[in-house]
């Protein structure tokens, strides 16, 4: 089976349709963060995601790790999906479903080493999906995304062979390894971003090249 793909940092409502004519399951849509490409407002997120035709995805990248503070930030949004960056306050997932029944809730782990494998196991008994990036969450400026960096493949198998639900794939991934990625891993979906880009924008040449390798 081929894995879905989700193409992350989308900017603008001509970003989005490129991505979804090559085949797009799935758009990043990125909130406020401390760092990292492809922030944009709240307001352009509403506006690309009411403009996406079902069954693609929308996904809110939000940094907000307090259940209050991340059910503001999708009201502003409306996306069908909500991608937790970082860590939520006290697990509390329940709060976040009872206020937004109809959203997925896609928990993101930043691979470090073995103890990521333990976080993720945890966090797959409340969450839709996995996205396991190459963030680190434990810097002072945390890094939550978008670094273009890969991570430890081998820790994402043993991650993905270890949860019953899916697993996306991000980290690095461009046309040259994405099929190296997909083959080692197995994940449900792969996730890009920089790897598609020249100079902060989409790149159509670089997206078909990379819908030719995966396909």
């Amino acid at each position: 089976m081929f894995p879905r793909i989700k193409i992350c940092c989308i900017s603008s409502e001509e970003e989005a349709k490129l991505a979804i004519r090559y085949g797009a399951s799935a758009l990043g849509l990125v909130g406020k963060m401390p760092s990292g490409p492809g922030v944009i407002s709240d307001e352009m997120i509403y506006r690309i995601a009411r403009k996406v035709p079902p069954p693609i995805g929308t996904f809110l990248l939000t940094s907000e790790t307090k259940p209050e503070d991340i059910i503001r930030h999708h009201r502003h949004t409306m996306t069908n999906t909500i991608q937790l960056v970082d860590t939520l306050e006290e697990r509390s997932y329940d709060q976040l479903r009872a206020a937004m029944p109809y959203v997925k809730l896609v928990q993101v782990i930043h691979v470090l080493d073995e103890g990521s494998v333990e976080e993720a196991i945890a966090a797959s008994a409340e969450a839709d999906a996995l996205l396991l990036d190459s963030g680190n969450p434990n810097l002072d400026i945390k890094v939550l995304g978008g670094t273009g960096r890969t991570h430890d493949w081998k820790l994402s198998r043993k991650i993905r062979e270890s949860v019953s639900i899916p697993v996306f794939l991000a980290g690095g991934l461009r046309p040259e390894n994405v099929r190296r990625a997909a083959d080692e891993v197995q994940p449900y979906g792969l996730d890009l971003c920089s790897g598609l880009k020249t100079e902060g924008k989409l790149d159509e040449r670089k997206v078909e090249a990379f819908f030719r390798e995966i396909y």
